[in-house]
């Protein structure tokens, strides 16, 4: 009797123990609604991380040449000039950037600028012009050697003289003028020399001076 009245108890203790356990465990349990909040905002998260290395720059492959520009080469004429300049860039090896042929060696052609023609765009019905007059040339690595600058008043709208702002710019370690300077040319098919300057593998700049020498194809 005592036997069974023990065994009874003891049975009666442990099935408590095990009901009192799965409340606890049943009231530890997450709500579902809230689970599912968590899971979206993972999702969310993993989202924003794969846009963030979307907008990254993609890591550079072996054999690519880096994009960053050594040189900036740029011509300028007074804003809302209708006429229009070209740029003519030589380098060491004889290659040349212009306008009909954007790509030379490292050096490339950014924009080309055709004085008025082009500069107007219409936004909501509403004309809006880009007064600014600007080529720019990009040197994107160190060819030892001399490179050569000119200008050529290939189009007028005015038939007036147009002076132009050339400036050489070195780019690293860090932002350095290497050349400005002001030339004027007088009519149409005028063709002068900016700028003549020398690099060294290094990037050094010397001999910086004006000679004259043709570089537009001749007609």
């Amino acid at each position: 009797m005592n036997f069974c009245s023990t065994a009874s108890s003891t049975i009666a203790a442990e099935s408590g123990s095990i009901v009192s356990l799965r409340k606890k465990r049943r009231e530890g349990e997450v709500d579902p609604f809230y689970d599912m909040l968590f899971n979206i905002l993972i999702a969310f998260v993993f989202c924003f991380i794969i846009a963030l290395l979307a907008m990254n720059p993609k890591a550079k492959k072996e054999g690519d040449i880096p994009a960053k520009a050594e040189f900036i080469i740029t011509v300028t004429w007074p804003d809302m000039n209708p006429n229009d300049l070209d740029t003519y860039v030589q380098d060491p090896n004889g290659g040349m950037t212009w306008f009909r042929q954007r790509e030379a060696g490292l050096m490339h052609l950014d924009r080309d600028d055709r004085g008025i023609a082009g500069d107007s765009i219409r936004v909501n019905g509403r004309e809006v012009i880009n007064p600014l007059n600007q080529e720019v040339v990009t040197i994107r690595g160190f060819a030892p050697g001399e490179y050569t600058v000119n200008v050529q008043y290939y189009d007028s709208k005015n038939e007036e003289p147009v002076e132009a702002n050339v400036s050489v710019v070195k780019v690293n370690p860090k932002a350095e003028i290497s050349y400005y300077g002001t030339i004027k040319l007088e009519r149409k098919g005028d063709e002068k020399t900016a700028v003549r300057f020398t690099v060294d593998s290094e990037g050094i700049v010397s001999n910086i001076n004006t000679l004259p020498k043709q570089l537009a194809p001749q007609s």
